[in-house]
């Protein structure tokens, strides 16, 4: 049940540090975790009309890989179906853009993949 909190506590100051860095550069935070019974979107921001898709993986060392490379083609292609989703039932306006980023947080690092995919 440890090993669960900590990687929990790690996912959120991920995603805290990744919707912080959003802010300073001028975006609104639309959603955290927006579930879906086909799954999560980590972090739903805006600048205007164009929207900002970002799975964030975290990671206390790059041992293992990168954080970045664990978002495989398989699951780009789970977030494009739940950004769609997202788009049709809770988008606020109209897109007229939109963008898949990941951000990278490694040991405490934050890196901001923009139109990873």
């Amino acid at each position: 049940m440890a090993d669960r909190s900590a990687r929990r506590a790690l996912g959120l100051s991920g995603e805290d540090m990744a919707a912080a860095w959003y802010e300073a550069k001028g975006f609104e935070v639309l959603a955290r975790n927006w579930r879906c019974r086909e799954g999560e979107l980590d972090l739903i921001v805006r600048d205007g009309r164009m929207y900002v898709f970002c799975e964030v993986k975290a990671r206390t060392s790059d041992a293992f890989g990168v954080a970045a490379e664990a978002v495989t083609h398989d699951k780009q292609q789970r977030l494009r179906r739940l950004a769609a989703r997202w788009l049709e039932s809770d988008a606020p306006a109209l897109a007229r853009e939109i963008r898949f980023d990941v951000a990278a947080v490694t040991d405490g690092r934050l890196e901001v993949l923009e139109g990873a995919f």
